[in-house]
């Protein structure tokens, strides 16, 4: 780890932080704290793989919607409207209804051969964006005059490395510039966000071979064909098995790259010092437990 001791993380003057773990438990929430003080830089991958990796794919999605319309038809092909996808660091909805959800078409899903094309190039960006922070880390020191840098990685950031390995190229480079740290949640908390996504169910990005293992025991269980499944019942179902498929993941991340933290702990941070003195008081708990 970059910082090796309490003191080291204390006294540095450029602290670097990298967030991992479900979405839900306080990463992009205590990004924001940190942002708003005016002296952190915020990094979000998902910000960035929807802008800069997949903005296109994006808009195109929108517009092929458009063109089913013959009034917004007409206007778009004489460019006398445009169509361009408002993403901020806390609405990626625009990114999340791109990626979609598998199953009949009739109930709004996509056919599996076209939603696995959509998970591949998100697993492609976010690779990319993840190496990416490199540069941020220099842009945020050298243009924006910050020291402090915060990234804010998403939710399947276990989905697009290979934790492990040792070598694994995305975790070596990132790790050599940034402070890992798990937000590690409760059982109560894994119920809370299966609760939440019941409610509400949001497309998500897996690992190819979890998806396609996942699908083919959903249609063995259920009985059903790739165009009689209801894609809402099946990411209900899925998510999870997601969970818990994570968490060994996002584990040996921590164990190997850096720091745990409980979301309860998390969830009593209101400050930067308040963060600054937990992260300090992790990183002592680390050394006197390699002792």
């Amino acid at each position: 780890m970059i910082y090796k001791t309490a003191n080291n993380w204390l006294n540095s003057n450029s602290k670097r932080i990298l967030f991992f773990g479900m979405s839900g438990l306080g990463k992009t929430y205590i990004s924001n704290i940190l942002r708003e003080t005016g002296n952190w830089f915020h990094y979000s991958v998902d910000y960035r793989i929807g802008t800069h990796y997949m903005g296109e794919h994006i808009v195109d999605n929108f517009k092929s919607c458009a063109m089913k319309d013959p009034f917004l038809a007409d206007l778009l092909r004489s460019d006398s409207i445009y169509i361009a996808s408002n993403i901020t660091f806390d609405n990626l909805s625009p990114l999340s209804t791109y990626l979609g959800k598998p199953g009949s078409v009739e109930h709004g899903g996509l056919p599996f051969d076209e939603y696995q094309k959509r998970q591949n190039q998100h697993i492609v960006a976010e690779k990319s964006a993840l190496i990416d922070t490199l540069s941020f880390i220099e842009k945020g020191t050298h243009i924006y005059g910050y020291d402090n840098f915060i990234c804010d990685s998403g939710g399947s950031i276990c989905e697009v490395v290979e934790p492990s390995n040792i070598n694994d190229e995305i975790l070596k480079k990132l790790s050599k510039k940034l402070l890992f740290i798990w937000i590690k949640g409760s059982n109560q908390h894994r119920k809370n966000l299966i609760d939440r996504f019941d409610k509400n169910p949001k497309p998500m990005c897996y690992q190819p071979e979890f998806l396609i293992k996942s699908w083919s025991q959903y249609k063995q269980e259920k009985l059903l064909t790739d165009d009689k499944i209801n894609p809402d019942s099946f990411i209900r179902w899925i998510y999870s098995k997601a969970l818990d498929y994570r968490q060994p993941r996002y584990q040996e991340i921590a164990q190997k790259w850096g720091l745990t933290i409980k979301a309860a702990e998390l969830e009593k941070t209101r400050t930067e010092k308040q963060l600054i003195t937990l992260i300090a008081k992790k990183l002592e708990s680390f050394k006197e437990d390699k002792k």
